[in-house]
């Protein structure tokens, strides 16, 4: 009878033994469980933009590319502007407070888009002519009535506010003695101009 007990005292023992190493298997898999689902939750808050920026506005990442045009002329806030990618002279214009009185609308293209790095320059109804954007790197760029300093005459370089009948008549003599103007800036080469006259002249000629 004894030994029955005995046997029976060892058959619980080596159960109860087997049903505990069982329930800690559960448990260290429940664990383990728990723990890798408190790793990606956490990972996922990491990447994932806060209530607080969305309600603000601020979007995640900054993708929109922004362009910077120089507006100049009659314009009522001239200065450096930045515009979104395919904007055009409408919105640069916009963005310098509108045209001034003494602008001369019909002398731009507001449909035109304009690039970065790029100049508008709104010319007055005095002025005979308008600068459109001058494309970054050196591409082409609109014109529309430039004077050509190497093929305009003095009556066409007189009509450039600043350039009088001596002026004019400087520039060709310059032109005829040391061949074509490679570039604008050598207008400071020429008797009489100086640097400011040059950022005068400058937007109305060409050497193309």
């Amino acid at each position: 009878m004894s030994e029955k007990w005995t046997q029976l005292l060892r058959d619980y023992k080596l159960f109860l033994l087997i049903a505990i190493g069982v329930a800690a298997l559960i448990v260290t898999i429940f664990f383990i469980g728990q723990t890798g689902q408190s790793e990606e939750l956490a990972s996922v808050a990491a990447v994932a933009p806060s209530s607080e920026q969305l309600e603000e506005g601020v979007p995640p990442s900054q993708s929109t590319e922004i362009l910077v045009v120089d507006v100049k002329g009659a314009v009522t806030k001239p200065g450096l502007y930045q515009l979104a990618v395919g904007s055009r002279i409408q919105d640069a214009i916009v963005a310098a407070g509108g045209l001034t009185e003494a602008a001369d609308s019909k002398s731009i293209n507001l449909a035109q888009k304009v690039s970065d790095e790029g100049i508008v320059y709104v010319a007055t109804k005095e002025e005979a002519v308008s600068i459109v954007p001058k494309q970054a790197g050196g591409d082409k760029e609109t014109r529309a009535g430039l004077v050509r300093l190497n093929t305009a005459t003095e009556a066409d370089l007189q009509t450039i506010s600043g350039i009088g009948a001596k002026r004019a008549a400087d520039i060709i003599a310059y032109r005829e003695t040391n061949g074509r103007f490679q570039s604008v800036d050598d207008l400071k080469n020429v008797p009489g101009i100086g640097g400011k006259s040059l950022e005068n002249i400058r937007p109305y000629v060409t050497v193309d």
